[in-house]
C-alpha cells in the first residue's frame, strides 16, 4: 500500500510517500480502506518526538489518527462492522506506528463509529479527534443547558466543533478569535470577541457576571483569563496547559470513544454539527498540510484525501 512515513523523528521535510506492507488485522480490529485522513497539530508534534516520553513508537512511522473510510475486512471477533460499512474514527492505539496517512489502516472497533451520512469523506475525517476533544472537554466542565461558556480559539478545528456541540447542548457560547473570523463564529452560533490584552473586560461587556465555564483550546494565558471569569475553578478545562490542574481546573487529553463518535454523528445528521474544511490536499502533499497546520491560522480543518 501507499503511505506517508518517516524513518526517524523529524519535520515535514522528512515525510515520504512510500510502499509499505498491508497492515495486519488483530482480533477486535477491522481493516479500513482510507478515503480521507484528518490532519491535527498532534500529528507533527508526535513525528518530532514530542510524545516520546509517554508513548511507544515504531519506525517506519505512519502519522495520523483521524480516518474516514470503508471497512475492507474484519478480524476475529469484530462483528460490530462488516465489509462495505462506511466508518469514521480516532484510530489511536497504545503505540504509534501504523497511522491513517495510508491507503489502509487497521483499527480497533472501539475507535470507530458509522460515518455520518450527511458528511462527505473529507468532512467526516475532520471530526474525530477535534470533535471528541471538544465534547470530552465540555463534559469535564459539566457544560449544558443554560450555561454561558467561553471557548478560546473558537474558530480552529477543535474550537469550531466545540462551539456547535455546546450550542446543541443548550449553552450560550462566547468565542475568542481574530476579527476576520468573527462572522464565521456567528454562523456557528457563538458571540465573538477578539483575543489578546483586555479579553476579560471584553467578555464582561457581553456577560457582566462572568461565565459559567471556560474551555482553553490555545494556551498562552487563556487559563488565567478563564479563572478570572468563573466562580469555580473546576469549571475551567484546558487541552494546552497542564498546569491548569494546579489551579483547580482540568487538563484534558482526548480518548477514542465509539459512543461519543456516534453522538457526534447524530449531531451532524440532525444538522447541528457542520465541518469547515479549510484545505483538502492529496496524500502526497502531507508535508504542505503540516506546514499549513504549523502556521496556526487555519479556520476549521485540514484534510488529506487518499
Amino acid at each position: 500500500m501507499k503511505a506517508i512515513a518517516l524513518e526517524k523523528y523529524g519535520s515535514p521535510d522528512d515525510l515520504k510517500l512510500v510502499d509499505l506492507p498491508e497492515p495486519k488485522v488483530a482480533p477486535g480490529e477491522v481493516l479500513v480502506r482510507v478515503k480521507a485522513a484528518g490532519v491535527n497539530p498532534v500529528d507533527w508534534k508526535l513525528a518530532a518526538g514530542g510524545l516520546d516520553p509517554v508513548m511507544e513508537y515504531g519506525f517506519p512511522l505512519i502519522p495520523g489518527w483521524d480516518v474516514a473510510g470503508v471497512v475492507e475486512r474484519t478480524g476475529f471477533d469484530a462483528g460490530e462492522f462488516a465489509p462495505g460499512d462506511e466508518v469514521y474514527g480516532y484510530v489511536r492505539k497504545d503505540w504509534a506506528q501504523n497511522g491513517t496517512y495510508a491507503e489502509l489502516v487497521s483499527a480497533p472497533v472501539r475507535t470507530l463509529a458509522r460515518k455520518p451520512a450527511s458528511l462527505n469523506w473529507q468532512e467526516a475525517a475532520g471530526v474525530p479527534l477535534a470533535g471528541l476533544t471538544a465534547y470530552r472537554t465540555l463534559k469535564r466542565v459539566a457544560a449544558g443547558s443554560g450555561d454561558t461558556v467561553l471557548i478560546h480559539a473558537a474558530a480552529g478545528g477543535v474550537g469550531s466543533l466545540g462551539v456547535q456541540i455546546a450550542v446543541a447542548l443548550g449553552a450560550r457560547v462566547i468565542g475568542t478569535a481574530s476579527e476576520r473570523n468573527h462572522e464565521f463564529l456567528r454562523s456557528l452560533g457563538a458571540e465573538p470577541v477578539t483575543y489578546g490584552d483586555g479579553l476579560a473586560d471584553r467578555v464582561r461587556q457581553l456577560t457582566p457576571d462572568g461565565v459559567d465555564a471556560a474551555l482553553d483550546f490555545v494556551g498562552g494565558g487563556a487559563v488565567d483569563v478563564s479563572l478570572s471569569l468563573v466562580e469555580r475553578a473546576d469549571r475551567v478545562a484546558s487541552i494546552a496547559e497542564g498546569e491548569v490542574t494546579q489551579k483547580g481546573g482540568h487538563y484534558v487529553w482526548v480518548r477514542p470513544d465509539a459512543d461519543d463518535l456516534a453522538f457526534l454523528a447524530e449531531l451532524a445528521d440532525s444538522g447541528k454539527l457542520k465541518v469547515h474544511v479549510e484545505e483538502s490536499l492529496p496524500l502526497a502533499e502531507a508535508a504542505r498540510a503540516w506546514r499549513l497546520s504549523q502556521a496556526g491560522r487555519t479556520r476549521g480543518k485540514i484534510v488529506l484525501t487518499v
